[in-house]
């Protein structure tokens, strides 16, 4: 077994490397002048069972194609299995047609996966679950719950925790770890005038004198989460913490946290924290990498990745 990373989250692919006693297999991702990525892979893969580590965060663009290309060297090379680790998988918000003449541009990816030599992915917490079926090869989807559930034991112990659902459609994310926790559960109904603004209508629970923790998947804008915070803590919380699992945090997200009622917003290393990030008084990150780390070796030795979650 290999451990190969690009550029985007060296960090992490060196955390899984060590978890697992390896090296991270020498290779070169580089630019030409004109940015046209280029790799050159400097240890031998004739035969061997691959695992490449890129989230395809910002750059979203670059680093796909930074990922792309060195699938196709990987095949090129004649690696026995290429698995794709894509902790954050970008694109995955465009998983349908929002309107008419758009594109399904998760399907695009993962279709520009496969044909570029993958023959397997692994990712983290998707977005929605129809994508696994965009793919024709294995894809197997990891849940960071565990990971959050035993921060949540640590650091919230005792009564008054409720996990909330910042939106409808997380629902099913947030009662994962409510059970887990043996927690109520709120959820947050939500109107979105137009992308990237959202404005909450109405809270379903009584959250009052409660400690609240908001789960989501994604915070982007964080504009989602910090008016939930806000509504929460009007209607009577006593306090608002966030999990979520992929930290994109873009433009003004990182001051937006920090501004907001927020307690603390937890993020997994799925994406490498910015400075800004690591500055943020309220901002901490977690890490995945012994999670992924136990599903590579899984797969690695043909045993079950779904017994990580019973």
């Amino acid at each position: 077994m290999k451990i190969l990373a690009c550029n985007s989250n060296r960090t992490l692919a060196e955390s899984i490397a060590n978890y697992l006693n390896l090296a991270l297999t020498k290779a070169a991702v580089r630019r030409f002048s004109d940015n046209e990525v280029f790799v050159e892979i400097h240890e031998n893969v004739r035969g061997e069972d691959v695992f490449l580590v890129q989230s395809t965060s910002f750059p979203a663009n670059d680093n796909m194609m930074e990922l792309l290309v060195t699938l196709d060297a990987l095949k090129r090379g004649s690696a026995r299995r290429i698995t794709a680790v894509i902790p954050y998988f970008g694109y995955a918000r465009q998983d349908r047609k929002s309107g008419p003449r758009t594109p399904i541009s998760a399907k695009l990816v993962a279709n520009l996966i496969t044909t570029a030599g993958a023959n397997r992915v692994v990712t983290l917490d998707l977005h929605s679950g129809q994508i696994q079926g965009f793919f024709d090869i294995p894809l197997d989807n990891l849940y960071a719950a565990p990971v959050f559930t035993n921060d949540i034991r640590d650091r919230y112990q005792g009564d008054g925790v409720m996990i909330v659902s910042p939106d409808v459609g997380g629902v099913v994310r947030a009662r994962s770890i409510a059970k887990r926790i043996d927690a109520d559960l709120a959820i947050i109904d939500k109107r979105r005038e137009r992308a990237g603004v959202s404005e909450v209508m109405n809270i379903i629970g009584d959250v009052k004198g409660r400690r609240c923790i908001l789960v989501d998947d994604i915070v982007d804008s964080a504009g989602t989460l910090c008016n939930a915070a806000k509504a929460l803590m009007d209607a009577g919380a006593v306090s608002v913490a966030a999990y979520v699992t992929h930290g994109v945090l873009s433009g003004a997200a990182v001051e937006r946290v920090t501004n907001s009622p927020l307690q603390e917003l937890v993020i997994t290393d799925s994406i490498e924290a910015t400075e800004a990030v690591k500055g943020a008084h309220n901002i901490r990150q977690i890490t995945i990498a012994p999670l992924m780390a136990e599903a590579i070796q899984r797969i690695s030795e043909e045993r079950s990745v779904s017994t990580l979650f019973d």
